[in-house]
């Protein structure tokens, strides 16, 4: 082999189910039969056993595969953390050792063997798996073609769209969900928004754009509903994270639409959710989303300093938006 191989892979971030294909796709490409495969969490093996299993020799292959898991957390001092590098670059060629463990964007920025691997390129390679930003719709609609195509079909746009709103975050449901869809179309045409309304299921932020938008059509009674039965269950502050985004949507939406913007161009949306958007600002004034989320404020600050139940205080908003 050339000097220098790369034989370190650190994957990290907060997405579990495309961290787990990650994993899965290297052991498929290193060592799909699982004979040359050792798996340890740095949690609970000996100090010998990475050691071991690192520098023993591959058995009727060219590579053995190592997997780590959670290793930054338990070499804690200076002096750990210099022998592990130290460990880390003397890894033969034989094998890949992949590190591997979840972290959120914030402490992936802090975290010493992140930065570590991401300086170290010519033995080491880092890659981050993180979930899709609520904000960053344009990318999460990316990411869902792409799974779609990685399944071998297509997702329309519109159908992206609705599908990455309904979904939230979760990855994994994003997926089952484009399986699922996939096969009633018999993979022989393309997934469209239609299929998408009938047969996905929504999540909480999914329930958020329609709780906001029954608030906009002046369907209090049902807005009520819904919101009760988030409450039931979701966790409140959960909830109201949700709830502070969509109206922080819309009052940038309503900004752009009074000085005659683009909302798709300037919040950088997908069409589909910059028409929806639009639609829901429409229902709002500027000063009456002002005072909307000058509210959510008080009510962000009540909860946090026990003045008043988040839950209760969720209600009345409603309840007053409703009238």
């Amino acid at each position: 082999m050339a000097k220098n191989t790369l034989r370190i892979l650190y994957i990290y971030g907060d997405d579990e189910f495309a961290l787990a294909q990650r994993l899965k796709k290297v052991k498929l490409r290193v060592d799909k039969d699982g004979m040359n495969t050792t798996e340890l969490d740095a949690r609970t093996m000996r100090k010998d056993e990475i050691n071991m299993a690192v520098n023993a020799m591959p058995f009727l292959s060219e590579r053995r595969l190592v997997f780590l898991e959670k290793p930054s957390g338990e070499y804690r001092g200076k002096n750990q953390r210099a022998d592990f590098i130290m460990f880390l670059e003397s890894v033969p060629e034989t094998t890949v050792l992949v590190l591997h463990e979840e972290m959120d964007g914030k402490k992936a920025s802090k975290n010493w063997l992140v930065k570590w691997a991401q300086k170290t390129k010519e033995i080491a390679r880092a890659e981050a798996f993180m979930l899709p930003k609520a904000w960053e719709t344009r990318d999460w609609i990316a990411r869902i073609q792409k799974e779609a195509k990685s399944q071998g079909g297509e997702i329309e746009g519109q159908a992206a769209a609705r599908l990455a709103e309904m979904t939230g975050t979760n990855t994994r449901q994003a997926a089952q969900e484009i399986t699922k869809l996939l096969t009633y179309a018999n993979f022989e045409r393309a997934i469209t928004l239609t299929d998408v309304e009938l047969l996905s299921v929504n999540t909480p932020q999914g329930d958020i754009f329609e709780l906001v938008d029954a608030l906009g059509n002046g369907r209090g009674k049902d807005a009520q509903a819904m919101l009760h039965q988030l409450l039931d269950e979701q966790d409140a502050f959960s909830i109201f994270g949700m709830v502070v985004r969509q109206f922080r949507l819309l009052l940038l939406a309503r900004e752009v639409l009074d000085n005659r913007g683009n909302i798709q161009a300037e919040l950088k949306q997908h069409p589909f959710v910059a028409k929806k958007l639009a639609t829901q600002a429409r229902h709002f004034s500027i000063s009456t989303l002002e005072a909307i989320y000058k509210r959510l404020l008080v009510i962000d600050e009540e909860a946090k300093t026990g003045r008043a139940a988040l839950d209760l205080s969720l209600d009345m908003l409603v309840m007053e938006l409703a009238v």
